[in-house]
């Protein structure tokens, strides 16, 4: 889903939803004014997505995947509500990865 998201960010091969809020309309319009903004979000969801894949990287691309999905449940809590099912789906994964992976996590933290 991240790798799918990230190279429509630089394609641009999947069509808007035609019931998007307006608001969303208007937020998205002003993100890709921002020139930089878009592609750089769409390299690290498809490098996220990329190392989610393998067990030796997962631990990584679930750290690289987090300030995206962040990004994405405050713009359905804020905007658009309906789209919360499917983040909350995202977040059990992105925690269960980080669940599985604990060990890996904690030379991050250890003083």
């Amino acid at each position: 889903m991240y790798i799918n998201a990230g190279l429509d960010k630089f394609f641009h091969y999947m069509p808007m939803p035609k019931d998007m809020p307006e608001k969303m309309v208007k937020a998205g319009m002003a993100f890709m004014e921002i020139g930089w903004l878009m592609p750089l979000v769409g390299a690290i969801e498809v490098l996220g997505g990329a190392l989610l894949i393998f067990k030796r990287t997962r631990a990584l691309g679930a750290l690289v995947i987090l300030p995206i999905l962040a990004g994405i449940l405050l713009t359905n809590i804020t905007m658009a509500p309906s789209g919360l099912p499917i983040v909350a789906v995202l977040i059990a994964i992105e925690l269960w990865v980080i669940a599985d992976n604990w060990e890996k996590y904690l030379p991050m933290v250890k003083a």
